[in-house]
């Protein structure tokens, strides 16, 4: 499931962020990449565990608890850090799988990686290329969001980020472990959970609605991994 989440951030939230990226110090992204990850990677990062990395990683974690869609998406049971990246001068990051276990620095608690994640940071006119390819049986999904908004894929996909050839790629990046393990069940669950509240703006009080309802929870009880 690939789900576009808009204005996860306000433009004065990404202005600040963008101001304290803009004059940080950066390194390489190949110090959070695995063996295979490495011959294909060319970007830059902050730090992990850094007091900035921190910080804005608190930003967005916050901006993430107020957003209900990502809730319903995601299931969060655990949230990587946000990461912070930029792709300039030809970078990019070719095909490849995000790692399955991640370890948090510096607790070194240990997150399966069951949903990936891309707030965009930067708007799509200040560079081109950088698109996020997400590869699934139905073929590639080309994503290129506004500042603010987030994709959200499973991180069992295959995916790259195309060669940025103007301008610079701001993103912030990270992991979630979910409570429902499987893509295809959290998709059913969303599907629900949506079909629910359109029900309930649209047949307000449908005893249809309560009923429907009591099957989501029920199948969030069988199915939760917690």
């Amino acid at each position: 499931m690939l789900i576009t989440i808009p204005n996860v951030l306000g433009a004065e939230e990404v202005a600040q962020i963008r101001a304290k990226l803009d004059a940080a110090e950066w390194v390489s992204g190949k110090v959070t990449a695995g063996y295979q990850a490495q011959r294909v990677k060319t970007n830059e990062q902050i730090l992990e565990g850094s007091p900035l990395h921190t910080e804005l990683g608190e930003a967005v974690l916050k901006a993430l608890a107020r957003t209900p869609m990502f809730m319903s998406a995601a299931l969060p049971l655990r949230v990587f850090p946000p990461m912070f990246n930029r792709y300039a001068g030809g970078g990019k990051f070719g095909t490849h799988v995000d790692t399955a276990i991640r370890s948090v620095v510096p607790s070194g608690q240990r997150i399966r990686s069951d949903v990936s994640a891309t707030l965009f940071l930067s708007s799509p006119e200040e560079y081109e290329g950088g698109e996020l390819i997400v590869e699934d049986t139905y073929g590639e999904h080309s994503v290129k969001l506004p500042a603010g908004h987030m994709v959200l894929y499973p991180a069992t996909s295959l995916h790259r980020v195309e060669p940025v050839t103007r301008g610079a790629r701001v993103s912030s990046f990270f992991w979630i472990q979910s409570m429902i393990r499987s893509d295809g069940d959290r998709t059913m669950l969303y599907d629900l959970d949506r079909s629910i509240q359109q029900l309930a703006v649209e047949v307000p009080e449908s005893p249809i609605g309560v009923k429907l309802t009591g099957v989501y929870h029920n199948l969030l009880r069988r199915w939760a991994d917690l």
